[in-house]
């Protein structure tokens, strides 16, 4: 079968491998899309020290069940429509025993620690599969996957109707994450310092965006909050200098939500966080939200088919990878059709 594979950093092919073997638990899933994420870039810039070598991308993947067992508890059966949660946990330490599996102490994720799905058949365990609803074409059905990341940043900052959103880093995270924001009755505002983005982001009805490189960050938020700040801060970006920035931005007895990687350690002052009494947690992968991540889409509340760039065959996702390792502004989100 044909599968996409980095030999090393900076060296991505479409190679000829062994289908897989499906064993026990296992279901056989003939990929129809996949989506290309940011970790697959890093992965082949080789900027993420988890990634080891050699290793198949791809984690955001949609596909038909081929073959699974006869007596299958989760009712699976062949030809049926699923996504895959692409977040391997052991099931047996401290997180995973309050379901918190997403912070597995021996976390395995797709195209990182073990190969992922960027691949013609991939198989997976049954009981981490969820079901595409009809409305949801096989091109859309990836970014379900995204759009859980932005899910559970939103469910961790505990976001609820008439609250302020502030998003930093207006990448598909951030973007989606405004756009999902807005279904729970939220007013997201979305930071970057790509002006195109911040443009892309108003043509999909995001009416608060700022530039942090020609606009005063705090004093437009103090001024679209009327002085009460951003209740909820959710920085996506990885850049330090933001990360700082979001004990400024975020209100009294407001949350800061962390899901950007930042390559070095961000200095916090802690007296800050103490007179604002600030809530900061971490946001990592996510945990239970692909099915309300496939219902927004299906039922249009999150416009998938907008931050769509384009769809190419698999043929065509070496030379994609690398023109957006090197060109990140050009592209929102490349998905890959296998048919």
């Amino acid at each position: 079968m044909k599968a996409v594979n980095l030999k090393r950093p900076n060296e991505i092919a479409l190679i000829e491998m062994p289908p897989p073997v499906r064993g026990k638990g296992m279901a056989r899933i003939k990929i129809k899309a996949a989506g290309i994420c940011g970790s697959d870039i890093n992965a082949y810039r080789g900027a993420n020290p988890l990634v080891s070598y050699p290793r198949v991308i791809g984690h955001e993947l949609a596909g038909e069940i081929e073959e699974v067992d006869a007596d299958d508890p989760n009712g699976w059966k062949p030809g049926d429509r699923v996504v895959v949660d692409p977040y391997l946990y052991c099931g047996q330490c401290y997180p995973c025993s309050i379901g918190r599996t997403n912070c597995c102490e021996q976390l395995k994720v797709l195209g990182v620690q073990t190969d992922g799905g960027m691949a013609e058949s991939f198989v997976h365990p049954a009981k981490m599969l969820v079901r595409i609803p009809d409305e949801v074409p096989w091109t859309l059905a990836p970014i379900a996957e995204p759009l859980t990341i932005s899910l559970h940043a939103i469910h961790r900052g505990k976001l609820h109707k008439g609250m302020h959103m502030v998003i930093i880093g207006a990448g598909t995270i951030g973007v989606l994450t405004a756009l999902a924001a807005r279904t729970y009755g939220a007013e997201p505002i979305l930071i970057d310092i790509v002006q195109q983005r911040l443009a892309f982001a108003q043509e999909l009805g995001i009416a608060h965006t700022i530039n942090s490189g020609t606009q005063d960050v705090c004093e437009k938020i103090r001024s679209l909050t009327k002085g009460r700040m951003a209740e909820v801060v959710l920085e996506a970006s990885g850049a330090n200098r933001a990360i700082r920035q979001t004990l400024d931005i975020v209100a009294h007895a407001g949350t800061v939500v962390l899901t950007g990687w930042p390559k070095e350690h961000t200095l916090l002052p802690t007296d800050l966080i103490t007179k604002k009494e600030i809530d900061i947690c971490g946001s990592r992968t996510s945990a239970g939200e692909f099915e309300e991540a496939l219902q927004l889409i299906a039922g249009k509340k999150v416009d998938a088919q907008a931050i769509l760039s384009k769809v190419i065959p698999v043929t065509q996702v070496p030379a994609a990878v690398r023109e957006l390792s090197e060109h990140p502004e050009r592209y929102l989100k490349i998905n890959v059709a296998f048919e």
